[in-house]
């Protein structure tokens, strides 16, 4: 596996050679903005307002704003001074349940790669097994790329991963949201209905059971439009609203009897079809 940062794990006098590789990837299509009567790439240019000219690279410096239109200017050596030290190692700060770690202080997953050599693969293997007996998650800071970075070390299944973490600060705060929840009531007989739409829709977690449909979609109109295809819009779908809240749960567990009816013996979720297209006719040549 490519590993884009080598270093370890230490905790105590432990330590466990490890290497960083990116466990998710957007497969996402990018698209590049043309001038649409050449069709060639349009390209930013660093442009000054006051003095109406383009700005060369070495023009440049960084601004903090601290009021609306007034920055701080700050030098590259003034980002040197604060800049922490290179560092190949994780330190564990401390063991913490894993259920106890809220997943909205998840930012980015990582897989650690345990080292080649048998038995420096050992200690890796070690910490795995004991995280997995005993539910528990390594909570630890390193250095990447300059930034430091709080981090969670889990088991998922027999590899190691890392979540990199949102700081306290960085999260905020949902006390409106729960206020605002706290002083509204639903009924009992509401709540029975509302379980019952989720106890229709129970099913297990399998992640190929889901796919992206708009991107299965974006990626079927590109090539039909490569292969010269006209593109036909769907119709808009008009819905119903529901004002009473009884009768669209009841709705609500009508629609998911049907669509668990059309599931398949292993509960997979049904797919929909893709967009259509239609053959483009052959442009005439003018003469």
């Amino acid at each position: 596996m490519r590993t884009i940062w080598n270093g370890s794990i230490s905790f105590g006098l432990v330590n466990i050679p490890i290497g960083l590789a990116l466990a998710t990837q957007r497969t996402d299509v990018a698209f590049r903005t043309l001038h649409r009567e050449c069709g060639t790439p349009i390209k930013q240019k660093r442009w000054c307002p006051l003095h109406e000219r383009e700005v060369e690279p070495d023009e440049l410096v960084k601004g903090w704003e601290v009021a609306k239109g007034e920055f701080v200017l700050v030098e590259e050596s003034d980002l040197e001074a604060v800049a922490l030290q290179r560092s190949q190692s994780i330190e564990i700060l401390r063991f913490v349940k894993l259920a106890d770690v809220d997943p909205v202080y998840f930012d980015r997953t990582y897989y650690l790669a345990p080292a080649a050599a048998d038995t420096a693969r050992r200690p890796y293997v070690l910490l795995l097994r004991a995280m997995q007996e005993t539910g528990m998650a390594a909570v630890g800071k390193f250095v990447l790329w300059g930034k430091e970075n709080l981090c969670l070390i889990r088991a998922q299944g027999d590899t190691l991963a890392l979540e990199t973490l949102f700081f306290a600060e960085d999260v905020r705060a949902k006390n409106e949201i729960e206020e605002a929840v706290e002083a509204t009531q639903v009924k009992k007989p509401e709540l029975q209905l509302a379980e019952q739409v989720i106890d229709s829709l129970v099913g297990e977690w399998n992640i190929e059971d889901f796919d992206n449909e708009y991107r299965r979609d974006l990626k079927a109109m590109l090539e039909a439009k490569l292969a010269g295809e006209e593109i036909a819009r769907p119709e808009p779908v008009e819905e119903t609203p529901v004002v009473d809240l009884m009768e669209a749960l009841r709705r609500s567990v009508a629609e998911a009897g049907k669509g668990k009816a059309k599931r398949d013996e292993n509960g997979a979720v049904p797919k929909k079809a893709p967009a259509r297209t239609r053959a483009k006719s052959p442009a005439r040549k003018s003469a």
